[in-house]
């Protein structure tokens, strides 16, 4: 009897084995693919490798990563090229594992997709945030023209690093163009005598009629469209915020 249960065992083992690699979309699938590879549902191999899993090798056979955003995987050029995914032409390799999964069936799946990681494309297109995102439309972004990565990381949009009320309020008259105090974009100086107002010999004899001396940096008394100065002691308390 016991040799009899064996040998069924063994046989059901075997066809499940063969029924696997036969019809692999039917006994292991995790979920429909997506409709661009609907056309591949029953050619499982065309991605997997055997007792491996889905490789970027397999990948790159449809989708030959110069002509991504660009072409069509037949290679005909694309009437309107997709700009947000025409940097994959600037990987540091081929990895398309690294960020894309297939199967939307199950939520173990999605949760296990890999988010995208700035450090798969080569160093100097890590900067050029432009060419992949539209730059929000609000009083602080517009117009900038500057590397996001001065405020922003790379890892996550939010929260940024810089906080403009805590060294000068952009309130009153001093609510102006970035351009007017950071001149040629560059965000880690400041002048405010690229206002009409602030003319460099006014600002100097009025200072000096007070008996104030040390007038370069404005922001250590001036922090916001008051005329008045900020009591001495200014500098500890914004340390200290």
């Amino acid at each position: 009897m016991k040799r009899w249960i064996l040998v069924g065992l063994t046989i059901a083992l075997s066809l499940v084995l063969v029924l696997t690699f036969a019809y692999p979309h039917l006994m292991v699938s995790p979920g429909p693919l997506t409709s661009a590879h609907l056309e591949l549902t029953t050619d499982c191999f065309a991605c997997h490798v055997p007792l491996r899993g889905a490789t970027s090798d397999r990948c790159v056979v449809c989708h030959a990563v110069p002509d991504i955003g660009l072409r069509s995987t037949k290679g005909v050029t694309l009437a309107k090229p997709a700009v947000k995914t025409s940097f994959h032409q600037e990987l540091i390799e081929d990895n398309c594992i690294a960020c894309h999964s297939e199967h939307q069936g199950l939520q173990l799946n999605r949760r296990g997709q890999k988010a995208f990681s700035h450090e798969l494309l080569r160093t100097p297109s890590r900067d050029r945030c432009g060419s992949c995102h539209t730059a929000p439309d609000d009083v602080l972004h517009r117009n900038l023209g500057v590397n996001c990565g001065q405020c922003h990381s790379q890892q996550r949009w939010e929260p940024a690093s810089f906080e403009h009320d805590k060294l000068f309020v952009l309130d009153r008259d001093h609510n102006a163009a970035c351009t007017t105090c950071h001149v040629d974009g560059d965000y880690s100086r400041y002048t405010c005598y690229g206002c009409h107002a602030h003319q460099p010999d006014a600002v100097r004899a009025e200072h000096l009629e007070e008996g104030i001396r040390d007038f370069d940096n404005c922001v250590e008394c001036h922090r916001s469209a008051s005329e008045e100065a900020e009591e001495s002691g200014s500098r500890e308390r914004r340390e200290r915020d």
